[in-house]
């Protein structure tokens, strides 16, 4: 046997010079295109401003702890058609039964991880203690159903639940 040793040339400068700005031309365009990724698909956060939702944390509580304490019964029904509209439907009863009238419900379906996706819904009082809304070109997955009901300005009632649409 014999062993060949092919020299293609000695190592040069420039050669050095052209790997080195290939290396790193990967490696920022790799890391520009990643960046890209992550500002479009993870458009922010939660909140705007954590110090401001610490501060209003307790007052969160205390109304979390008043609307236990009204103990009204709210069902919701939400079904999305084929075409993308999403039909809501609220039924809000107080703790004797009692039709709830007269509230002012407003309510939003929220994409967990954009919030650019989230949808209003226009609600408004069909029947005593019947609210009813709709929204269009709603996505079929998960979202998260938001339901707000307040009299004369205050919060009465607040309900996030996820849900999954067809």
């Amino acid at each position: 046997m014999t062993a060949s040793n092919q020299v293609t040339g000695p190592i040069t400068g420039r050669f050095v010079l052209i790997a080195i700005l290939a290396f790193f031309s990967v490696v920022i365009g790799a890391n520009l295109v990643m960046m890209r990724f992550a500002i479009v698909t993870l458009p922010g956060t939660e909140v705007d401003s954590a110090y401001r939702a610490s501060l209003a944390y307790q007052r969160e509580i205390i109304a979390a702890r008043q609307q236990n304490e009204r103990n009204w019964q709210v069902q919701v029904y939400i079904h999305r058609q084929s075409d993308g509209e999403a039909e809501l439907a609220i039924e809000a009863r107080d703790r004797l039964g009692a039709p709830l009238a007269g509230m002012n419900f407003v309510a939003r379906l929220e994409r967990p991880v954009d919030r650019r996706a989230d949808r209003a819904i226009d609600v408004s009082q069909a029947n005593a203690g019947i609210y009813r809304g709709s929204a269009s070109s709603v996505a079929v997955g998960q979202w998260d159903l938001v339901i707000e009901g307040d009299d004369d300005g205050r919060r009465m009632f607040l309900s996030k639940n996820r849900i999954v649409l067809n």
